[in-house]
């Protein structure tokens, strides 16, 4: 789930909790809004832990020697024939 989904779902119960007043037999739509939030709580939770390990492990990684610096040679080779 994404943070933008887990934020929809999070406004749809708070409109079901505290908005609606419509009831049906047997379900009650305050009911339904809260597990809705605190699903969408958890997805968004679970989103922003999922984008700080990303960001954790894409750091860079920086030499020993601060100093130096590295040079990159690029190598080609045509097998075309003549």
């Amino acid at each position: 789930m994404t943070i933008a989904g887990s934020i929809v779902l999070i406004m749809l119960g708070a409109i079901l909790t505290w908005a609606v007043e419509f009831t049906l037999a047997g379900i009650d739509i305050q009911v339904i809004g809260v597990i809705l939030m605190l699903g969408g709580l958890a997805g968004l939770l679970f989103g922003l832990y999922r984008l700080n390990a990303v960001r954790r492990t894409a750091t860079p990684v920086v030499p020993v020697d601060e100093t130096a610096t590295r040079r990159v040679y690029e190598e080609r080779r045509y097998n075309d024939p003549l």
